[in-house]
């Protein structure tokens, strides 16, 4: 059962208590812009504030009643009436001041906590909407540290932050008022001091937010290092190449760690200028002080309370000034986390027209393409391909062809540098890529599954699919016989990556996947190639049934899967340099016949018997070599 207190999650991730229609942040990166996020928290805040008001007000009435109680006791006047009086004030103000403080903390952090929960939020749905090319040009690890570490500062700025900042503000302008009405001479003595340090923490402040934003980026590699490291832990581990790996994470640490010695520098500078000036004041009221109560000018309640007005505004002061620097420290992060979240993708995710219905007609007119990381290196060249609906097409050739490429941009995962691709007739740069991808159901070599249940992962394509259609979705993929005999059956926790099943069930669990998803077109990236003899046929079993009636493309690694396909299209260097059966192709030698037999000599003795049924183009079995 859901938690009661914790309010509903619409479809678009905006909760039920949570004004859908709030305001959107000016699109400019400024403090103005980090505070900005706090408009649809504005009742929390004003009740914050309203506490605040009282909480702080409370704390500055504190040191006149100890002003009442220090004269009257020195002077002996009125007995203890005033004295029992101003106690029993000073009682009430402290409960007060103690209700009214919870209640601003738990207002301004729940607001700030919102407004981080919000741009964390955004940020993650920024960074989903991206198109492929971003992705490749940037680690893991650096994004995954703008959503945790960076809004981890922001967070800091915009909840208790706010509340404290307001509230030594507020104590910083009541003390001084309460020092000039209980003597101006000491006040003006006591802010002599304060416009030095108040330039100073000006730029202190940038100096800070500098360092800062040098900090999170350091920090951002470091992470990147680690990420990478353990996601690939096995290989790690298979090349004993842990040391070198510490030795990389090391290094990166400690060059995140030299950025942030200098502002450690920076701060205890500046704190120690700052606890000077403050305790250099705090001497200046002391000295002149005492002279005035020696000569009558002054009461020694006066003095008392004056000097505990001074600590106030001396405290508030310093901590002002340490809120300052999480201040540009934050500013730094939201930088960043804005230059994100402001970033337009180059292929939208759900713009473009939604048709009715997919035949599944597939052209490729005079494709060029180049990976944008790369992009002086083209892939494809001026390439033509057409795939009548219902056709299953095999691509064959060797490694960086262009075959994977190819199913890359059907997805639309990229746009052709030249050229264009049709479904149907249609351009898919018309299309909306959401409703495109809809329509096609991938299966590649190494199928990627989230750690969560086996049936949730069979949902992931119709997660309003029942535990009926997952049921026969996995009996037409070969997998519910292994699934019904783990523990948990379908509730089969998979973890990361699915590192708790073999390849061939995954395989199948992917399969099935793309059988709830029903998809019309079919993209299979060697969906067999890495697997034994017996788990390749239960997939093979298992594809040849998804892929009745569909459109399908196969990148192709096992002969077995290419000889049944329509047509094989073979491609060298970007460019189709052959077209048809594999009976055609054998027959006309060439690069298809040169990569079959040179496939087939690497292999074993059982192989060569393959390769003599093959060239002879007689069937060959489930098992037969690699392509």
């Amino acid at each position: 059962m859901g938690d009661p207190d914790k309010p509903a999650v619409d479809a678009r991730g905006l909760r039920s208590d949570e004004p859908s229609d709030a305001p959107k942040p000016p699109k400019n990166t400024s403090l103005g812009r980090l505070f900005g996020l706090a408009r649809p928290e504005t009742a929390r805040l004003a009740a914050g504030t309203v506490f605040l008001v009282i909480g702080t007000l409370m704390g500055l009435l504190v040191p006149q009643a100890f002003r009442v109680i220090l004269d009257r006791a020195v002077s002996k006047a009125d007995g203890f009436w005033t004295i029992d009086r101003a106690a029993v004030a000073l009682i009430v103000l402290a409960a007060v001041q103690a209700a009214s403080t919870a209640l601003r903390f738990v207002y301004f952090t729940s607001a700030g906590e919102r407004v981080v929960t919000r741009l964390r939020r955004d940020l993650f749905e920024q960074l989903l909407a991206q198109e492929i090319a971003f992705f490749d040009e940037r680690k893991t690890g650096e994004l995954t540290s703008r959503l945790a570490a960076d809004t981890t500062l922001v967070q800091n700025a915009v909840s208790v932050n706010i509340s404290m900042g307001l509230r030594f503000a507020a104590q910083v302008l009541g003390g001084v008022g309460f020092l000039v009405y209980t003597s101006p001479i000491l006040t003006a003595v006591m802010l002599g001091v304060v416009p030095p340090v108040a330039l100073g923490a000006v730029a202190y402040g940038r100096r800070v937010r500098k360092l800062s934003r040098e900090a999170q980026d350091a920090l951002a590699r470091a992470n990147e290092v680690a990420e990478e490291t353990i996601a690939g832990i096995r290989t790690v581990r298979a090349f004993a190449a842990e040391k070198t790996e510490a030795g990389r994470y090391t290094k990166a640490v400690w060059d995140a760690f030299a950025v942030v010695w200098r502002r450690i520098v920076t701060n205890a500078v500046f704190m120690s200028v700052s606890s000077f000036a403050a305790f250099a004041a705090l001497a200046l009221v002391l000295w002149y002080g005492g002279r005035l109560v020696s000569q009558g000018a002054m009461t020694p309640g006066g003095l008392t309370s004056f000097l505990m007005y001074t600590l106030m505004v001396a405290f508030s002061l310093g901590g002002m000034s340490e809120l300052w620097a999480d201040l540009m420290r934050a500013s730094g992060a939201a930088e960043r986390v804005f230059e994100l979240i402001d970033r337009p993708p180059t292929i939208p995710l759900a713009e473009g027209a939604r048709p009715g219905s997919v035949e599944g007609r597939i052209e490729l007119s005079r494709v060029s393409f180049a990976y944008p990381s790369r992009n002086d290196v083209p892939v494809l060249r001026d390439l033509d391909l057409a795939i009548a609906p219902g056709e299953v097409v095999a691509l064959v050739g060797p490694s960086g062809s262009g075959k994977s490429t190819i199913a890359a941009l059907l997805l639309r995962l990229y746009d052709p540098t030249e050229g264009r691709i049709t479904l149907d007739g249609k351009d898919l740069r018309g299309l909306s890529p959401e409703w495109l991808r809809r329509n096609v159901g991938v299966v590649s070599q190494e199928p990627m599954l989230f750690s969560c249940s086996v049936a949730d992962n069979m949902r992931y394509g119709r997660t309003t699919a029942t535990e009926a259609e997952v049921e026969a979705a996995a009996r037409a993929a070969n997998a519910h016989e292994f699934v019904s005999k783990f523990p948990e059956g379908y509730a089969t926790l998979v973890g990361e990556r699915g590192v708790r099943l073999s390849g061939g069930q995954k395989q199948r669990v992917a399969i099935a996947r793309a059988v709830l998803k029903d998809p019309r077109i079919l993209v299979l990236d060697e969906a067999t190639s890495a697997l034994d003899a017996e788990s390749e046929h239960l997939v093979k079993e298992a594809l040849d049934r998804l892929m009745k009636g569909r459109t399908t493309l196969i990148i192709a690694h096992r002969l077995s899967t290419v000889m049944g396909a329509n047509r094989v299209v073979v491609i060298e260097d970007g460019k189709i340099v052959q077209s048809g059966d594999h009976a055609t192709l054998m027959q006309q030698g060439g690069l298809y016949r040169k990569l079959v037999e040179r496939q087939l000599e690497g292999g074993r003795e059982g192989a060569r018997a393959h390769a003599v049924s093959a060239l002879s183009l007689v069937p060959t079995s489930e098992g037969a070599q690699v392509l």
